[in-house]
């Protein structure tokens, strides 16, 4: 176990550091030397964020496309039906690859599938899997029999948000990550998917010339709405309480301050590769500032203009919409992974997670 010491302002701390890893500037005051020279090295998974943007997106797509085809609310043509389950489809696919690449072993992905009883990892593998048969049931029928199946499209719709659902789950269930363990990360998984979503299925309606008023102004709530319940969220974790500190970590807090004197190990590990990334505070504003811009201010002013340019230009808008809504939610899952802080970054000289 990592050596503490309460003793000092900490010099030896630096001394006794033996991470070959840089010292990089950043800033964040209360954590130790050691934390910042073991952390160094660490970056949010860009395969777990293209995963979660990327079938998140196609998620919702399926879930308009098949709430749409039960209610009438989307063409029944053929053409339109082969482009947006293809879409959706293909983006929930990339996606799914992409999270193989985060493990270790991705050759022995199936035996997640195994342990969906207790295991949200595993419930969203096994309802992803399912979602592609009444996803392809309702293509057969709307893209070869021309008569595309209102039930088909609920089944679809609804394994298609259990899914998202299981996602948001892996990450709000664990208890050591108080910027997951939070009860707006679920809400925020389920409304950035339809959001993605629906902008996605307003840029396939331009292309088809079928748009209508009624998909624009439900667009735009839900960017309003999900933008908003972000906004609770990062206000939410940003002044709660830290759930522990070095000092109720280590059950030595009735003696007095606890510094990290060695870190537990010389090299970097999982844990401080994945568990720990440290974001300056000003470059966290940013990029908050950059994920509203791009995920809600700019679809929120180009999606009513779709309705009112002429073809191309509407498809051009819509697709810039899409194109910028989802860029913003990929901003906004970078920082979900990298503000977020597991307790045992506490043996690592964090005083507080």
């Amino acid at each position: 176990g990592p050596s503490l010491s309460r003793n000092g302002r900490g010099d030896r701390l630096e001394r006794s550091t033996r991470c070959p890893l840089p010292l990089r500037e950043r800033e964040g005051e209360g954590d130790s030397p050691a934390l910042s020279a073991e952390l160094t090295a660490m970056h949010p998974a860009y395969s777990i964020i293209f995963f979660t943007t990327a079938s998140g997106a196609g998620y919702g797509l399926l879930f308009f496309l098949g709430i749409g085809t039960a209610a009438g609310a989307v063409p029944g043509d053929r053409w339109f039906g082969l482009v947006g389950l293809l879409l959706a489809l293909a983006l929930v696919s990339a996606g799914l690859l992409s999270s193989t690449f985060h493990l270790g072993h991705p050759e022995r992905a199936w035996r997640a599938l195994t342990q969906w009883r207790s295991s949200w990892l595993s419930r969203e593998g096994v309802l992803a899997v399912l979602t592609y048969l009444p996803a392809l049931a309702l293509g057969f029928g709307w893209v070869v029999l021309e008569r595309p199946a209102g039930a088909w499209g609920v089944l679809t719709a609804l394994f298609a948000l259990a899914t998202v659902v299981c996602t948001a789950m892996i990450y709000a269930s664990l208890k050591p990550i108080r910027q997951w363990h939070n009860r707006w990360v679920v809400p925020g998984y389920l409304g950035f998917s339809l959001v993605t979503g629906a902008l996605w299925l307003n840029a396939l309606l331009a292309l088809f010339g079928a748009g209508g008023a009624g998909w624009r102004v439900t667009t735009i709530l839900l960017i309003i709405v999900v933008w908003t319940v972000k906004s609770v969220y990062w206000r939410e974790v940003a002044t709660e309480p830290p759930q522990a500190t070095a000092e109720s970590a280590t059950g030595l807090g009735h003696i007095g301050p606890v510094r990290l004197l060695d870190p537990p190990h010389t090299q970097p590990n999982y844990l401080s590769r994945e568990m720990g990334y440290r974001v300056a505070q000003r470059h966290a504003d940013r990029l908050r500032r950059f994920a509203v811009v791009f995920g809600g201010v700019v679809p929120v002013g180009l999606v009513p203009l779709v309705g009112l340019l002429p073809a191309p230009l509407d498809v051009v808008v819509a697709m810039v919409a899409a194109l910028s809504g989802s860029l913003g939610v990929v901003i906004e899952r970078w920082l979900f992974f990298a503000e977020a802080r597991h307790t045992v970054t506490l043996y690592y000289g964090a005083e507080a997670a």
